[in-house]
């Protein structure tokens, strides 16, 4: 016998995709920002050598084995922008972990949905 499909909550959804509109971007917004100079701040959490293959263009590299130094967080994070995320894909959440570590230390954050595959495969700008 099939399970009766639950018909979810409006005002749950209503919460959420405003949440996930706060909080999320794709890459066809983020390019579009990054064209008119709207305060975003790129970051890269993938590991450095595949930082090194290519990235988003302008982006800063900021791999899990150095979110623990402050040094590097101040010299890479911004408070005056927003951080928009990102690592390997949409099924990666290296780019949720960090934002989630990084808004408990008070940084603005969002996450690029889809990832580095997501840019690099329609054609989007790179930089070596």
């Amino acid at each position: 016998m099939a399970t009766k499909l639950k018909i979810p909550s409006a005002a749950r959804a209503k919460k959420y995709f405003a949440d996930k509109l706060a909080f999320t971007t794709g890459p066809v917004e983020l390019e579009r920002w990054v064209r008119e100079g709207q305060p975003v701040n790129i970051v890269d959490l993938r590991a450095s050598e595949d930082y090194a293959e290519g990235h988003i263009p302008g982006a800063a590299n900021l791999p899990k084995d150095r979110w623990g130094d402050a040094k590097k967080l101040k010299a890479v994070l911004r408070r005056d922008k927003i951080n928009v995320l990102y690592c390997y894909s949409q099924v990666c959440h290296l780019a949720a972990a960090g934002a989630l570590e990084f808004a408990k230390k008070g940084y603005p954050v969002m996450e690029l949905e889809g990832g580095w595959r997501w840019w690099k495969e329609n054609g989007f700008e790179i930089e070596k």
